[in-house]
């Protein structure tokens, strides 16, 4: 396959989901606080914004057990966007604030947006017919519609069902009896329609979000979870697609074998594809649901890609992860497929961390992929370690100091065994000693190091979490996996705490020209 250019060259930015975004409405969303951040980072000298999947999160608020693959989080709606377009008024507006703290309440924050797509809704239908947010609207259901009608009608029967999962419905509306479906999208309308309302507004809203970044030459990464949740209307639409039992039950499930996060494995839950049902279809759910994703973001990080060479198959009935098997999958097919859509470059980051194999990296650099390095695993037990430290970072690999599933690094410097470690008291002690020792200080600043070696490296792109960036310890961090519930809380309470760090950190992009700045020192040396 010929080479294609690279995607990044000495890229930089910041990793920090919209839902940690400062805002007065309880949670981070496709509004104003959105285009503040973007003014942020380019204001710098970043161009990279990293975020984690937009897609409606399911159990325990992940949004890697999205509801769709092709929806976005009505967490998202912005109220201060809907009173610019007219659909609310002040006095709704203000009723609508929650106080800005350092997590996310869900609940209140889903209960808030669910009255706001209502009002909203009551406003909309009261548009005369050539109003441009109609025109704008059937346009939109137009185009969308191969998804966009079974996600509303799924949505619609989930609220009815008091947000139980599809496979715990009424049988008819499990196993998606044409009659009884034709009477719920009778009973439901209202419902359905302010669900695709719903997924309209949104669009909107990004869309503006895109055009930002775009002005300030930040590019946006965004996640592709390699599966899909069980309790998503794409497993609910086309069972086929999945290794399900009769009943809809996973057969098998993914996850993967113990590691460094958890002793037992990770039991992710996710029903695995019937790979021989998507190669008859010419992996058309694929390619559209990888167009989709692409029409959101400029590039996208596929979680867990090492699932595309071969997978970690639980028997459906497992209560751990540890009775699994590796199988392989149709990975190189898959690409195949998008390149035939696409071309070359891929714009994509294959997230090629945990039992790696030479198969693997061979799929990786068969499709001219950047993989990743964590500077955290740099330091342990890990048989790779030193591929994992700043000076082995080619310009071919995507480096972090940590990702949403680390610990944060002053957080991971300062822990201590139980709490769900896997690591040994005296394991965690090493790994200080040997941070300490490479990068020559105390450790006060671990954070700084981490960062200030990270740039310094030779890795095509630098992103630091946020969390990093100030220093934060384990409270702020974003996940802990095999965690059922309490992770995807955190968000910033201000964004006055970055100044002096993103002074610094701006100081630190142009030494090492990087991000914004490369095209500024390439320009003046040509002169």
């Amino acid at each position: 396959m010929k080479q294609a250019p690279k995607l990044f060259h000495r890229d930089c930015g910041l990793l920090l989901h919209p839902t940690s975004l400062p805002n007065d409405y309880g949670a981070g969303d496709f509004g104003p606080c959105a285009h503040d951040w973007i003014h942020f980072l380019a204001d710098h000298g970043q161009n990279l914004w990293q975020i984690l999947p937009l897609n409606p999160a399911g159990y325990g608020d992940s949004p890697y057990q999205g509801l769709s693959a092709f929806a976005a989080n009505p967490i998202f709606l912005s109220p201060e966007y809907l009173h610019q377009l007219g659909l609310i008024d002040n006095d709704f507006l203000d009723s609508l604030r929650i106080p800005c703290g350092r997590t996310v309440e869900y609940q209140a924050v889903y209960e808030n947006k669910h009255k706001l797509s209502v009002c909203a809704a009551l406003a909309f239908v009261k548009l005369k017919p050539g109003d441009p947010l109609r025109v704008q609207y059937e346009a939109f259901l137009d185009v969308e519609s191969y998804w966009l009608e079974d996600f509303a009608v799924y949505s619609a029967l989930k609220s009815r069902f008091g947000g139980k999962a599809w496979a715990e419905w009424p049988l008819l509306y499990r196993d998606r009896d044409a009659f009884s479906l034709s009477t719920a999208r009778r009973e439901l309308a209202k419902e359905i329609e302010r669900a695709k309302l719903e997924q309209f507004l949104l669009y909107r809203q990004w869309e503006d979000i895109r055009e930002t970044a775009q002005k300030r030459g930040i590019r946006i990464i965004g996640d592709l979870p390699i599966f899909i949740a069980h309790d998503s209307v794409d497993v609910w639409r086309q069972p086929n697609l999945f290794r399900l039992n009769r009943d809809g039950s996973p057969a098998v499930m993914a996850g993967v074998p113990p590691d460094y996060f958890c002793k037992t494995g990770q039991l992710w839950g996710n029903p695995l594809y019937d790979w021989d049902q998507h190669r008859a279809e010419d992996f058309a759910w694929w390619r559209k649901r990888f167009s989709k994703v692409l029409s959101w973001v400029d590039i996208v990080r596929i979680d867990h890609f090492r699932g595309f060479e071969a997978f970690w198959e639980i028997p459906g009935s497992a209560k751990t992860a540890i009775d699994g098997a590796w199988v392989k999958a149709p990975g190189e097919e898959v690409l195949e497929a998008f390149v035939r859509d696409i071309g070359l470059p891929l714009p994509v980051i294959a997230e090629d961390l945990g039992v790696i194999t030479s198969e693997v990296t061979a799929l990786r650099d068969r499709f001219f992929l950047p993989g990743i390095r964590v500077e955290q695993f740099a330091f342990g037990t890990d048989p790779m370690k030193s591929t994992f430290l700043p000076e082995a970072y080619d310009e071919n690999c995507v480096a972090y100091t940590g990702t949403h599933d680390n610990d944060t690094v002053a957080g991971w410097f300062h822990s201590q065994s139980g709490n769900g470690s896997t690591r040994s008291a005296d394991e965690i002690e090493a790994e200080r000693v040997n941070a300490m020792h490479y990068f020559g200080t105390d450790g006060s600043k671990i954070h700084q190091d981490f960062i200030r070696r990270l740039y310094e490296s030779n890795c095509a792109a630098a992103i630091v979490p946020v969390q990093d960036l100030i220093g934060l310890g384990s409270e702020a961090r974003m996940n802990t996996p095999g965690q059922a519930s309490g992770s995807w809380r955190w968000r910033l309470d201000s964004i006055e705490p970055l100044g002096t760090a993103m002074a610094e950190l701006s100081e630190l992009t142009i030494s090492t020209k990087r991000g914004l700045h490369v095209s500024l020192h390439e320009s003046v040396t040509t002169k």
